[in-house]
């Protein structure tokens, strides 16, 4: 049995793809994903499965909720060592003590020809980044919703990304070794 975290795109923000956690969760055990558990309300699930391929097993999820909800999100899934990772790559590892400061954008995929010039330029003074393999790690003291870097990241990778501040992404760790 495989244990998997999900972390599904653009749901709940602003009255838009509403998605209560209690739907979202029987909807994953009917589709016979065990120990399903939510965090928050922005779309973070930790479950065990034994499928193996997991692009098959995100559109399976996503087309699910489609029929259910009437939306389909992109959803990342996410093995225990690719959190870890994540979190031990950490290159701001004192932004922790703020931890809504730092925040992890997730990549759909490897950016091709990411243009880092470019998110340089849009940076503030306080606001540092690197681009690690598949995460996008974002200090920005200010706050994200003050950060006009934040609001460009997809468009200067090249590729979809989702976000999570160091607080979840931490506590999904707990929650995967809980569940392990």
């Amino acid at each position: 049995m495989l244990t998997y975290i999900a972390l599904l795109r653009g749901i709940n923000v602003g009255g838009h793809h509403k998605l209560p956690m209690k739907a979202l969760q029987a909807l994953l055990e009917n589709l016979g994903l065990q120990n399903v558990k939510t965090y928050l309300q922005s779309g973070n699930v930790v479950f065990q499965s034994q499928e193996e391929n997991t692009s098959q097993l995100s559109g399976q999820i996503s087309a699910e909720i489609k029929k259910s909800h009437g939306f389909e999100p992109q959803i990342l899934l996410l093995k225990i060592e690719e959190i870890e990772t994540a979190v031990q790559s950490n290159p701001f590892p004192e932004a922790g003590s703020e931890p809504k400061s730092l925040h992890l954008f997730f990549l759909m995929s490897r950016p091709e020809n990411p243009d880092l010039e470019a998110l340089e330029n849009l940076k503030k003074n306080n606001e540092r980044f690197e681009l690690k393999d598949r995460v996008f790690y974002l200090h920005a003291p200010d706050g994200i919703g003050r950060s006009e870097l934040a609001t460009k990241v997809d468009r200067f990778l090249g590729v979809s990304t989702t976000a999570r501040n160091w607080r979840t992404v931490s506590q999904l760790l707990a929650m995967v070794k809980d569940s392990a």
